[in-house]
């Protein structure tokens, strides 16, 4: 596999494929071009009602693109329930020149100075691709997607790219769609300009 840039990177998210590891200590990369592709329908979102009474308690300070490398790591590093993880130190390095060129984007929950969880992905055109999440306490990563996905509607995004549907994202309304619905899909997001939105955005507007 030839060396990747970022520019590389980017037209490969246009064409519909990604790059993974095979694991966190793995350096090399592999392009991913799965027959069933998941995506969270923004129009369909659904907030499970113990978690809209935690996003009602306001238990973090949510920001945005504040401690982006930060969120990588945090999504990279082992957990109990995840041994392994497919971000290695290359794709870290991608997305990180992404992001000061302003087209990769992290929400992040905080608790005082203390980095509690978030999420990392990549913006082309109003399509958004979701690349990974964690938390280091319970509903951390969740509030992240919620306030993500407000922030998502707010700005014009028409797409929303899990790459795969886990168990936790169905509990959002995840679904799988055919390789072919999906370049369809994104063929049109791209061509749609919008602007990611940084500043504060009500969690509701996830509902809207």
């Amino acid at each position: 596999m030839r060396p990747l840039t970022s520019d590389l990177l980017l037209r490969a998210y246009a064409m519909g494929i990604f790059p993974m590891a095979r694991s966190r200590h793995d350096p090399r990369l592999y392009w991913v071009d799965p027959d069933q592709r998941g995506i969270l329908p923004l129009d369909r979102f659904h907030v499970p009602r113990s978690l809209k009474k935690v996003l009602r308690r306001d238990p973090f300070e949510v920001r945005c693109d504040h401690a982006f490398e930060a969120v990588m790591r945090g999504c990279a590093e082992a957990a109990p329930a995840r041994p392994d993880t497919w971000i290695n130190d290359e794709i870290i390095r991608l997305f990180v020149e992404l992001h000061r060129l302003g087209m990769a984007h992290s929400v992040e929950t905080w608790i005082g100075d203390r980095l509690m969880g978030g999420l990392y992905g990549l913006g082309l055109g109003s399509a958004f691709f979701g690349e990974s999440m964690f938390s280091r306490v319970p509903e951390a990563s969740k509030v992240a997607l919620v306030h993500l996905v407000a922030r998502l509607k707010h700005s014009g995004y028409q797409l929303l790219d899990t790459q795969f549907v886990t168990e936790h994202l169905a509990h959002f309304g995840a679904c799988e769609i055919s390789r072919q619905d999906y370049l369809h899909l994104l063929a049109r997001a791209i061509d749609t300009p919008a602007g990611f939105h940084r500043g504060a955005v009500p969690w509701e507007e996830a509902l809207s």
